[in-house]
């Protein structure tokens, strides 16, 4: 039986086997010091198993910037070794692997006197507590700190970039206006708000060049009134084009709230509205659990790839045991 599942397609100017990625997962096995470790070793080779691309979990480019005491990072030389074992095993499956480059802005892990930076001083929520209003001297450090990791990840042997503006974290902070109240060239009007991101994504290009692949992770919608709708972000990742060659659709993480359901692939129609509004690939992601959704989404071109994430913990076959077949082959598309 033919399917669009296990046809190619490209990202930028690498070509994917089929169009099912491994979504960006937290773990929380790194060491203190935000190195990788054997467990990633193993963990990302595992579920390499027929997925087209893996995507490393959220790395962290500052130590001011990690999610948590025990995530990961990239934010010196010496993290470029253990990450390229990492990217050497998942390799050893014949499957590229991207890494997602993160900074956590007002949510992120704070000790001793790390600072807990963001747009504007507004909480997340008290447990955070108020971060510290960034001075054009910390944006324009966070932003050469994107570039860094950007230039590590080339030498650990990444395959590409996500640079993660979703999930209510540092990018996303300034491209919303429920987090970024800021008078200057960084807040205000869209285009204002979205400067850092695409400030960012120059500073990256710097390092990498045009022809390899660099995504963002967005969240479509921040689910409460005033927030970003997914046509603000379509229009923002528009404006981002020229500097993408895709876009992964995700939503929420900006407040502490969440949607009033989560049926399967409810996230498909932020990934749909977006691509409309633009040329390059579109990733959807969440609760894509059937082999016959995926076909769905992909046949009525509602999204491009689809990224697969919880089930692979438990599960590090769920690729292969749901989504491939004895009959399985590609479509013509």
């Amino acid at each position: 039986m033919k399917t669009i599942i296990y046809s190619e397609k490209n990202i930028g100017r690498l070509m994917l086997n089929n169009r099912l990625i491994v979504s960006p997962m937290q773990q929380n096995q790194g060491t203190p010091e935000a190195y990788a470790t054997d467990y990633h070793v193993d963990h990302y080779s595992r579920l390499a198993s027929g997925a087209a691309m893996v995507m490393l979990e959220s790395t962290g480019v500052s130590p001011n910037g990690r999610l948590f005491s025990n995530d990961i990072g990239i934010y010196t030389d010496e993290h470029v070794a253990p990450l390229k074992k990492v990217v050497e095993a998942v390799h050893a499956k014949n499957t590229p692997v991207f890494i997602q480059l993160t900074h956590g802005g007002r949510k992120s892990w704070t000790y001793g006197d790390s600072r807990l930076l963001a747009p504007s001083p507004i909480a997340y929520d008290d447990e955070y507590g108020i971060p510290e209003e960034m001075s054009l001297s910390d944006i324009r450090s966070e932003i050469d700190n994107f570039r860094q990791a950007a230039r590590r990840s080339l030498e650990a042997g990444f395959d590409g970039i996500e640079v993660h503006a979703a999930h209510g974290h540092l990018v996303h902070q300034f491209l919303s206006p429920l987090s970024n109240h800021r008078t200057d060239e960084y807040g205000g009007s869209p285009e204002n708000r979205t400067r850092f991101l695409r400030d960012i994504l120059e500073a990256v290009r710097s390092e990498v060049g045009r022809d390899y692949p660099v995504l963002i992770r967005v969240s479509a919608s921040d689910y409460v009134e005033g927030g970003l709708t997914p046509v603000d972000v379509a229009q923002i990742a528009a404006s981002l084009e020229p500097l993408l060659d895709a876009v992964d659709v995700s939503s929420g993480g900006l407040l502490p709230v969440n949607p009033a359901a989560t049926p399967d692939g409810y996230q498909v129609p932020y990934a749909s509205i977006i691509k409309q509004h633009v040329s390059i690939p579109i990733i959807a992601v969440g609760k894509i659990y059937t082999k016959e959704l995926a076909e769905f989404i992909l046949t009525d071109r509602l999204a491009d790839f689809i990224a697969i994430g919880r089930p692979l913990l438990d599960n590090p076959e769920y690729i292969r045991s749901t989504f491939i077949t004895s009959e399985t082959e590609p479509a013509r598309v």
